[in-house]
């Protein structure tokens, strides 16, 4: 605790030039008998901190002294600023941990480059509260190469040229004034305008990305938050939405309910089994959403979902055919030992 309070002490001190053993102790929440104990031990460590006597004194640090973190770049200081800056510390208790370590990054940043990290960290947003799904989907990989090319365009404010496939679409080249990056458990968009209109891209869907020389027309400062609860809300209902009639175990309609956008009830089979009509993000989502169900339901349409759920299922099958079995007669089944056997 007390490491943590001499830090806080010379950062104070910096940005501040001057100040009283009173006023040191009223931002450091602690006596003044602490303060200048504390300012001994600064002075003993070889800090350079020196008082100023009267009426007017104080404590100050000799010009041109500053805290280091060594090795710090650019991108890696953008990374602890951007993790820091979203809520996960609050739940845990740590956010007054979090505010002095995100002071220590930008002061131990070179000049020109503190502006430049605090403006970049606006453009980038993890994990938000409102999800466009608002529930876990599989992760998707993104190579490196492209995301830091899709990277450099936003926080550089440049033109980005992105080659994309949009569901059941011939992959396009199109130019776009990227606006910010969001993920999204476990999902990654760019948020951006094309000629004026925003646009929502997934970045996994991004084959090539170039960045150009061209400004972006873009505002200069962006509430990414907000931004996103709205693009949220209008891309629950856009073009990439796949609609899927299909039968299901009743049994199983929570778990469906905690994937799809949306079900409307159709009937029931002579089976009791449902009927319904669900809605999903997109066709992946789909897909995925129908093979966590496995035989409980069976998806009748669009037919395109069928043959991949078949062709899927056919794969794992093979991968698990039966072997031949052994010379003594015994299958690797019967080889096995039961569970209920010790």
């Amino acid at each position: 605790m007390r490491a943590d309070r001499l830090v806080s002490l010379v950062l104070l001190l910096r940005r501040h030039g001057q100040m009283s053993a009173t006023a040191l102790a009223r931002e450091l929440e602690v006596s003044t008998r602490t303060v200048l104990r504390d300012v001994e031990a600064l002075s003993a460590a070889g800090v350079p901190v020196y008082a100023e006597r009267g009426r007017h004194g104080g404590f100050a640090l000799l010009p041109g002294f500053r805290t280091e973190l060594t090795g710090l770049n650019h991108d890696e200081a953008l990374a602890l600023l951007i993790a820091g800056s979203r809520r996960g510390a609050q739940a845990f208790g740590l956010g007054s941990a979090l505010a002095s370590a995100m002071l220590k990054v930008v002061d131990a940043l070179p000049a020109s480059h503190r502006d430049t990290a605090a403006d970049a960290a606006q453009r980038l947003l993890i994990d938000p509260e409102t999800d466009l799904l608002s529930r876990r989907l599989p992760a998707e990989e993104v190579p490196d190469a492209l995301a830091a090319e899709v990277r450099r365009a936003v926080l550089a404010g440049h033109k980005l040229r992105i080659r994309y496939a949009a569901v059941d679409q011939a992959p396009k080249w199109r130019t776009v004034d990227p606006v910010g990056l969001v993920t999204a458990h476990g999902q990654g968009y760019l948020l951006a305008t094309r000629s004026g209109a925003d646009r929502t891209y997934r970045l996994s869907r991004i084959l090539a990305a170039e960045e150009l020389p061209e400004p972006a027309q873009r505002p200069d400062r962006v509430d990414l938050d907000q931004a996103w609860q709205e693009r949220s809300t209008r891309f629950r209902t856009g073009g990439d939405q796949v609609t899927v009639l299909l039968r299901l175990n009743p049994s199983r309609r929570k778990d469906l309910a905690d994937t799809a956008l949306a079900i409307r009830a159709e009937g029931t089979d002579t089976d009791g089994w449902l009927r319904l009509e669900a809605s999903f993000q997109d066709s992946r989502h789909a897909e995925w959403a129908l093979w966590q169900l496995a035989t409980n339901a069976e998806a009748l349409a669009p037919q395109w979902l069928r043959d991949s759920l078949h062709d899927r299922a056919i794969a794992i099958a093979a991968s698990y055919e039966r072997t031949e079995p052994a010379a003594n007669g015994m299958t690797p089944d019967r080889l096995s030992p039961r569970k209920d056997q010790d």
